[in-house]
């Protein structure tokens, strides 16, 4: 028995590979650095799916399609959407993509794909007492979240680095959210149930919650004045440092190195680059303290503390940071649903049971 499945496979798949030791990650057959800021979002989408689904179209094609399954998720849920707001903001676009139809098409996972990218914006403009923003088909993905975000084009800098954002975290192995994904996709159930298991996962705070919580301690860390101090104090009270450490990298996370040149390229000046400042000098500091409180244990900076950057600098607030996450790893979901479906089986593991046994009767 493996507690967590630690270093337990369960699957085989042709989708990601994370290498812990060496600290690089493989996504069909290419490395990170090749997709990141050079493929876009609906590239990658291709690349995922590739193999899943007969009609899958090329590539001009499917930015077309992702366009269009856009302006129909707006459609479709307008009417559902002042109802919603009245959640947060994750527990709202979650329910609106419940009501998204549960099939297995390709039309169906171009739907659960666009819908992050479209309830987010909208959400938190009906919270902020503002209209939602219909989609554009024509504009390319990202762009037009911020735009659906902001009710402006975005720059090309801006919109290019949250396309790279959404890259970036479009599927990595068989971390919590993605393997809950499977779980229910080999039931042979719909994509929008498979994709819904993965969205309860994601809500966690030791999977997808915790780029929130890495702007908060900058905000605090800044206040407080002594980075070494705060961070020590938090180390000796048992409470996590955000933005350091991950279940399977025992070297520095390699998204956080490609987000972290992205957020450098937004601009070296201006609030955005004083940030940036303050935030690698609080990334060294909490390296070191790490170092000699937890010299056992290898605490590197993972994909959680530069995404707190570039999602503020986005314009996305804290909370629906997550919201974004997903907006990325849907697709890397619905890849692993559809594989699961079409070359695994039914996933049943067992359990060891510890508890009282009763008394057998003569």
């Amino acid at each position: 028995m493996a507690n967590g499945l630690d270093d337990v496979v369960a699957a085989e798949t042709v989708l990601s590979n994370v290498d812990g030791l060496g600290g690089r990650l493989t996504i069909r057959g290419h490395s990170l650095p090749e997709l990141a800021g050079r493929w876009g979002y609906a590239q990658v989408v291709r690349l995922l799916l590739h193999g899943f689904f007969d009609d899958r179209p090329d590539d001009a094609e499917l930015t077309l399609a992702l366009g269009q399954a856009r302006e129909d998720v707006f459609e479709q849920l307008l009417p559902s959407l002042p109802l919603l707001a009245s959640l947060d903001v994750y527990s709202a676009m979650r329910a609106g993509m419940a009501l998204l139809p549960d099939g297995d098409t390709l039309r169906d996972a171009l739907l659960l794909i666009a819908a992050p990218a479209v309830l987010t914006p909208a959400l938190l403009r009906l919270q902020r007492g503002e209209e939602p923003i219909a989609p554009d088909r024509r504009a390319d993905h990202a762009a037009d979240m911020l735009r659906m975000l902001k009710g402006s084009v975005a720059s090309p800098g801006l919109a290019k680095a949250l396309d790279t954002y959404l890259v970036t975290v479009c599927d990595h192995g068989l971390n919590a959210s993605t393997f809950a994904t499977r779980v229910v996709a080999s039931t042979l159930a719909g994509l929008t149930s498979s994709v819904l298991a993965g969205l309860g996962a994601l809500k966690g705070p030791l999977h997808g919650g915790a780029p929130g919580p890495v702007v908060e301690m900058l905000d605090v860390i800044a206040e407080h004045g002594d980075a070494a101090g705060w961070l020590r104090d938090e180390i000796a009270h048992g409470r996590r440092i955000m933005g350091f450490g991950h279940r399977i990298y025992r070297v520095r996370d390699p998204r956080a190195d490609v987000l972290k040149a992205v957020v450098r390229q937004l601009g070296s000046e201006g609030e955005t680059g004083r940030r940036l400042g303050f935030a690698e000098t609080v990334e060294q500091t909490a390296l070191e303290v790490l170092r000699i409180a937890k010299p056992q244990r290898s605490l590197q900076t993972n994909v959680e503390f530069y995404t707190a950057l570039l999602l503020e600098a986005a314009g996305f607030p804290p909370q629906a940071f997550s919201n974004v996450f997903a907006a990325g790893r849907v697709a890397g979901w619905i890849a692993h649903a559809r594989e699961q479906q079409t070359t695994g089986r039914l996933i049943r593991p067992q359990s060891r049971y510890v508890g009282p046994v009763p008394d057998l009767v003569a």
